[in-house]
């Protein structure tokens, strides 16, 4: 299971950071935005913000609390 949870998150970094490309590429052709006026542009630059932060959650180590010991009371382990 883990296997394909693994090939899973692959596919996902792979599309983000093909998505991030084809914004990049965009951006480029674009012609020059006019100062706070050009709402394609601030539109862009929001969606390669929020890619990138996928992007970057999908390699932040993620801590899961769990028991200290097997037992139904036991507490949960805080770090």
């Amino acid at each position: 299971m883990t296997a394909d949870i693994d090939t899973k998150m692959v596919r996902v970094r792979l599309v983000l950071q093909t998505a991030r490309c084809s914004l990049a590429h965009e951006n480029l052709n674009d012609p020059t935005p006019i100062s706070s006026c050009d709402a394609q542009f601030n539109h862009l630059l929001a969606q390669r913000t929020q890619i990138g932060r996928a992007i970057d959650a999908m390699t932040v180590a993620i801590l899961v609390p769990t028991p200290r010991s097997a037992t139904l009371l036991a507490g949960v382990e805080s770090r």
